[in-house]
């Protein structure tokens, strides 16, 4: 069953009640994990980019779409090999910061995964 996100602010999210302040990946079943940021920070010196090894970890077989919340200051963003593998998977990435994809992850419906990043 997919969580309802309650709301966000600079660090935290609150989730069913709960508040988060680590990065968290949404699952198609609903499922909250931390998010892996560690494998685009090995890559990218940072986890504003997602890599191809954090994308494979990220994508489930089924899922439509990947929502990005990409932070407060919309930092986050694909890597270019990201990009094609999500392309190539028929995932449509949808990214927006993460104020907004928590409006657009409670609006939304069909397969879903879901990953927000809490700070910039």
């Amino acid at each position: 069953m997919k969580p309802t996100i309650n709301g966000t602010g600079f660090g935290y999210i609150d989730l069913n009640g709960e508040r988060i302040k680590h990065d968290i990946l949404i699952r198609l079943d609903g499922e909250v994990k931390k998010r892996k940021k560690k494998l685009s920070k090995e890559i990218y010196g940072t986890s504003h980019t997602i890599s191809l090894a954090e994308a494979e970890y990220i994508y489930q077989e089924g899922a439509e779409q990947l929502l990005v919340g990409a932070g407060h200051f919309s930092r986050v963003r694909l890597s270019p090999e990201a990009e094609t593998y999500f392309q190539e998977l028929g995932c449509q990435v949808k990214i927006l910061s993460t104020p907004n994809a928590v409006q657009a992850w409670n609006e939304s419906e069909g397969n879903i995964i879901g990953l927000f990043h809490l700070t910039c």
